[in-house]
């Protein structure tokens, strides 16, 4: 579709009684006010509809479940798609060569959504003067998008899935009481991974867990990364893009060595995990939108939104995978998930 100029952005909030102001304002000022109008057509007649990028890392349920979500909280502020907002939707398929690309290709949209850490750092450093959300990241931060998660700054805020790590390890040692030594699976080109690792190496020494630890640079390697660590007790994989979709070679390594696999990633579990104590990644995306959807009305910045942490955690747990792996689980465990499986 065309592009549409911060002037028709504005003209649209006015006719759909938006209000949005500072949020669209050119870096030279303030483009004059839309002429007041009522309803959606109106909108459309005085200049058009929001136009608003989506880019993901690859493609994988979770991420997928923060895209939908994100519109859903859109929409239920009021922002209908096809009618007040269009979407682009793009995926880089992994290929970070893809992602500088697609980031170049959203610089006249009028708001970037950026789904995964990877995702996040391509955006903010090819649009510095386009608002940017961003979901499903671990550590703002850590990974340098914002300055403080209160007063993130620039042009970009949004959530975080930061993972509560000590409730994960814990479920491991529920799973297999008797566990002494994790494999933790990560990707070495991931930001998000390694802050997730290092936490994880961090509290694992409180519960008695000894961390061994291989890394990925691509997807084609985590087959063999899991068979090195086939002699532990169980498996765990963090908030990683690259392991997850690759999640299939790694629960085949653990049927065969009969090894437990628990990771932060529930739509893992639909594919074959044990279990995840881990974000609700749709609940998340809506969240996102909802502050989205509130910037735009109140016409604010991304600087003066706060990053917010995920409210919703779930866990999941996949019975038939549990057999394969050779685990019994206790009545008690499986009686708190929020989602069973065979």
């Amino acid at each position: 579709m065309p592009s549409f100029t911060r002037r028709s952005v504005l003209a649209l909030a006015a006719a759909a009684g938006l209000g949005l102001a500072g949020c669209a304002a050119s870096p030279t000022g303030t483009p004059p006010a839309a002429p007041a109008s009522t309803g959606s057509a109106a909108a459309t007649a005085s200049g058009g509809m929001l136009s608003i990028g989506i880019a993901q890392i690859v493609d994988h349920p979770s991420l997928n479940d923060l895209r939908d979500g994100f519109k859903e909280g859109m929409a239920a502020e009021g922002f209908e798609e096809g009618v007040d907002v269009t979407y682009e939707d793009r995926n880089a398929a992994g290929d970070q060569a893809t992602l500088t690309s697609i980031a170049s290709s959203f610089a006249d949209k009028d708001l970037v959504v950026a789904i995964a850490t990877p995702t996040a750092q391509a955006m903010v450093q090819a649009l510095p003067d386009t608002p940017i959300f961003f979901a499903g990241v671990t550590d703002p931060e850590g990974a340098q998008l914002v300055a403080s998660l209160e007063e993130p700054g620039g042009n970009v805020t949004g959530t975080s899935d930061f993972p509560p790590v000590a409730e994960q390890l814990k479920l491991i040692t529920e799973v297999v009481p008797e566990a002494k030594t994790i494999g933790l699976l990560y990707s070495s080109a991931e930001t998000n991974s390694h802050i997730h690792a290092d936490m994880v190496k961090a509290a694992a020494p409180a519960l008695g867990l000894e961390v061994r630890e291989a890394t990925v640079s691509n997807s084609s390697e985590v087959a063999q990364a899991a068979e090195s660590l086939s002699d532990v007790d169980a498996f765990f994989v963090g908030t990683d893009n690259t392991i997850v979709s690759a999640i299939e070679s790694v629960v085949q390594v653990a049927e065969a060595a009969k090894i437990p696999l628990v990771l932060s990633d529930p739509d893992s579990v639909v594919r074959g995990a044990l279990a995840a104590y881990a974000v609700d990644y749709r609940a998340q995306g809506v969240q996102t939108g909802t502050m989205a959807a509130t910037m735009l009305k109140a016409g604010g910045s991304p600087a003066d939104v706060p990053v917010e942490r995920a409210k919703d955690l779930e866990l999941s747990i996949n019975l038939g995978a549990a057999e394969r792996m050779g685990v019994t689980l206790p009545e008690a465990l499986v009686a708190r998930a929020d989602h069973t499986m065979e």
